[in-house]
């Protein structure tokens, strides 16, 4: 199988590619497929199977499940299914494997994301840890040299800082997972000034502080940064901007749900990027794909839990 085109057809995606390239160098994932019901889903699952990143385990309506399979000509014959009565009884039942230890990353099949993680958050049978739950992208930008992760665009509505710190943490853990050795944070505003009638310039300024004291660690902050100046070194020196991060940064944070679904999407259809997706601060990475992802992006994706679940592990085994 070639993974070099995205869905576009014309570009080649080399970050996606290395990223599955490193994921089918390492040990596969058992991994909760929930409700893979339909043709796209069930075949991204299978597919990452078939090149070594996860071990999946279907949990779904298995005459729904069998027949994705059958419209798809795909051999169902070396996988563990489980019966489900529903989609939303196929979310609670992945998050069982989940937390009876028996999977190491769950992935959203054909349901909403709703159904998936209102399962992961239920008080006494989900999968919630002291960490704030929240969403990254990581993003294959054409013609930009690294990987950019965007946090949070996807779960975390209007965030307060509180939940701020945890949203940068799991976005910081994730690039060091990804290989990054020097994770540079910008904390994304409209303008790079603080002003204390945008309270996202003065989030920003907080988040800052809280890094020099310690209270977010891994990574170089600063902020409040607008996007260009967090990523092109030419903009940030036209506004003599100093930073260690600024034209530099391999994290965006950006304030709130909206900006981060709009950054995200402009990418994707105005600049032809693609967007991995995972959930992190559950007990395991959660695997999140869109209907319009492409098959690299998918495959993407499991790579991505693939090295967080890695990343995991090395810190269990690392004594206290």
């Amino acid at each position: 199988m070639s993974v070099a085109l995205s869905s576009s057809g014309n570009i080649r995606h080399e970050k996606y590619e290395r990223l599955v390239l490193a994921a089918r160098g390492m040990n596969r994932i058992v991994t909760a497929v929930a409700h893979p019901c339909d043709e796209v889903s069930l075949q991204s699952a299978l597919e990452a199977a078939r090149l070594g990143i996860i071990v999946p385990i279907l949990v779904g309506p298995l005459a729904k499940v069998r027949a994705a399979a059958a419209k798809a000509k795909l051999d169902l014959g070396p996988y563990e299914c489980i019966d489900a009565a529903h989609s939303h009884d196929a979310a609670a039942k992945a998050v069982a494997l989940v937390k009876s230890g028996r999977a190491e990353a769950l992935m959203k099949g054909s349901l909403h994301t709703d159904e998936l993680m209102g399962a992961v958050v239920a008080r006494d049978t989900g999968i919630r840890t002291a960490r704030r739950i929240s969403h990254c992208f990581v993003m294959d930008v054409p013609n930009h040299p690294q990987a950019l992760i965007i946090s949070d665009a996807a779960v975390n509505i209007t965030p307060t800082l509180e939940d701020k710190v945890d949203i940068v943490q799991n976005a910081i853990d994730l690039a060091h997972a990804l290989g990054i050795e020097e994770v540079r944070v910008a904390i994304l505003s409209a303008m790079e000034t603080v002003n204390p009638r945008v309270p996202s310039t003065i989030e920003a300024a907080a988040l800052c502080k809280m890094a020099d004291r310690g209270q977010i660690t891994g990574a170089v902050l600063d902020g409040p940064l607008a996007l260009d100046n967090a990523i092109s070194p030419e903009a940030a020196a036209i506004k003599q901007i100093v930073s260690p991060v600024a034209g530099r940064a391999s994290v965006l944070i950006v304030p709130d749900l909206e900006a981060g679904n709009m950054l995200a999407k402009s990418l994707s259809f105005l600049a032809g990027a693609d967007a991995a997706g995972i959930v992190l601060g559950a007990r395991v990475p959660i695997i999140l794909t869109s209907r319009a992802d492409s098959e690299l992006t998918r495959l993407a994706s499991c790579a991505v839990a693939v090295l967080v679940a890695a990343a995991r592990r090395a810190t269990i085994a690392v004594p206290a």
